[in-house]
């Protein structure tokens, strides 16, 4: 019987409301935006027809503020005002890249680098073999150099990006070593 939203989502959700009026006896103001940023706040009219509206283009991890007003002009209703908290973005890294090899080192990067990361462990091994080394990495960061490796050697390198949610995600990718170079 009160403003609710379902089908949360880390950019959207759906807000449902009784039926307090029709299509003749008035329309809703709805007025929504982040409870941290009220200037942000956006402002939007829906038919009296309507009992529920999708909000789409959110923010992920936000608090929102959200008021439904029914502008009567047949009654006073009082505003009706809910809190929605939209989810975190889980994506893995897409992309991870190597480059600039040499024989003992290579560069490690990778994409997107969402907010809800905290922190990207980066495992590195020789193939075959199962010694694997662990390098953390800040999540505000989205590169590394990986050191002290073995020349003209594959490695498999595997990014993990760990949410603050406590989630994880991980992708692989294989970097070569270059040959060394003499008098090393």
């Amino acid at each position: 019987s009160r403003l609710h939203a379902t089908d949360v989502t880390s950019s959207s959700f759906r807000l449902l409301w009784p039926k307090l009026l029709s299509q003749e006896t008035g329309y809703y103001s709805l007025e929504y935006g982040p409870k941290a940023d009220p200037a942000r706040k956006r402002t939007q009219q829906v038919s009296g027809a309507h009992t529920s509206l999708v909000l789409r283009d959110l923010a992920p991890e936000t608090t929102y503020e959200v008021a439904l007003i029914p502008e009567s002009n047949v009654h006073y209703f009082p505003p009706q005002t809910t809190r929605v908290t939209t989810l975190a973005e889980e994506i893995s890294p897409v992309q991870v890249l190597i480059s600039e090899p040499g024989p003992r080192s290579f560069h490690v990067s990778w994409a997107p680098v969402p907010d809800s990361v905290a922190s990207y462990q980066v495992l590195y091994g020789p193939l075959p073999g199962n010694s694997v080394k662990v390098l953390e990495v800040d999540g505000r960061h989205n590169s590394t150099v990986v050191e002290h490796l073995a020349p003209n050697t594959t490695y498999l390198v595997t990014v993990t990006a760990i949410y603050r949610s406590g989630k994880e995600r991980s992708l692989s990718a294989k970097a070569c070593t270059q040959e060394g170079e003499q008098g090393e």
